[in-house]
């Protein structure tokens, strides 16, 4: 009896999570997993909970409605869970900058020192593209699934009548910083491809940023039509998405998907051309 090879779909789930086994025990993954606890346990204990100790103060709308205008930030006092709320508005912002981070060396390494072209050997391309895209988002969907807990831990901690409202919201804000990630996670799963370096990488996802959000902001001051090029960009609809709660931000899924899809679809059309 022969053994049949394994197939593309699980040569991509064998190296996602290879790569996020690489990450839990590889010392660079640990000290990365250490310094990301340290700057999440640092944001929790002060400013998150800070802000939302403030948040369940009667007075505080009205200031904020103020300072920023009646409906502004509005929703967030709707939220059933003052810190999960905070921790909604830190997390949108920061995870995005986390992403460029740690993907930002999905493939570079492997290209400069000429193992990438090994690996093809050894498993098709779109295999190595996806897998290692998705081994990605199950390292970043560890890391938001761990702040979730902390958050609903510091929310239990003020409150134990919490825990539903905490877990519900909870589930909510994880499924949304996923979505949110996918493009910013795609975009470096193709600039990687290209850079001989993680800080390589980097600097071109920095340029890349800027430059679109230049060009974008120079053609919206001139055609209300060109404006709407902003929605190529990952992140373009954060600030809608801040004042939003619950099955609300789901609304603004498609735009991420649409991204990602798009990312990743230049990522594949260029591995397949490429020599590596």
């Amino acid at each position: 009896m022969t053994n049949n090879p394994p197939s593309s779909f699980n040569n991509m789930l064998i190296i996602a999570m290879f790569e996020l086994r690489k990450f839990l025990f590889n010392t660079r993954g640990i000290i990365a997993l250490v310094a990301f606890g340290l700057v999440w346990g640092v944001l929790l204990l002060y400013p998150i909970q800070s802000a939302s100790a403030m948040l369940l103060q009667p007075n505080v709308k009205d200031v904020i409605d103020s300072l920023f205008g009646a409906n502004t930030l509005n929703v967030l006092f709707e939220w059933p869970v003052a810190e999960m709320a905070v921790f909604w508005c830190f997390a949108l912002y920061l995870f995005p900058m986390f992403s460029i981070l740690i993907a930002a060396d999905q493939f570079s390494s492997d290209k400069t020192r000429g193992t990438l072209r090994f690996l093809t050997i050894r498993t098709s391309r779109d295999s190595l593209l996806f897998g290692r895209f998705l081994g990605q988002i199950l390292i970043q969907g560890l890391l938001i699934l761990l702040t979730i807990i902390a958050t609903v831990a510091l929310a239990l901690s003020r409150d134990s009548q919490l825990f539903l409202p905490a877990l519900s919201s909870g589930a909510l804000v994880g499924l949304n910083l996923i979505i949110v990630i996918l493009p910013y996670t795609a975009v470096m799963t193709l600039l990687s491809l290209y850079a001989r370096t993680a800080r390589q990488a980097m600097v071109f996802a920095t340029i890349l940023w800027t430059v679109i959000s230049i060009a974008i902001m120079v053609l919206g001051s001139k055609s209300s039509v060109l404006a709407q090029l902003q929605w190529v960009l990952p992140g373009a609809q954060l600030s809608d998405m801040l004042n939003t709660n619950g099955l609300n931000s789901l609304a603004y899924a498609p735009i991420p998907l649409f991204q990602t899809a798009a990312a990743l679809l230049l990522g594949r059309m260029y591995m397949q051309r490429s020599s590596l």
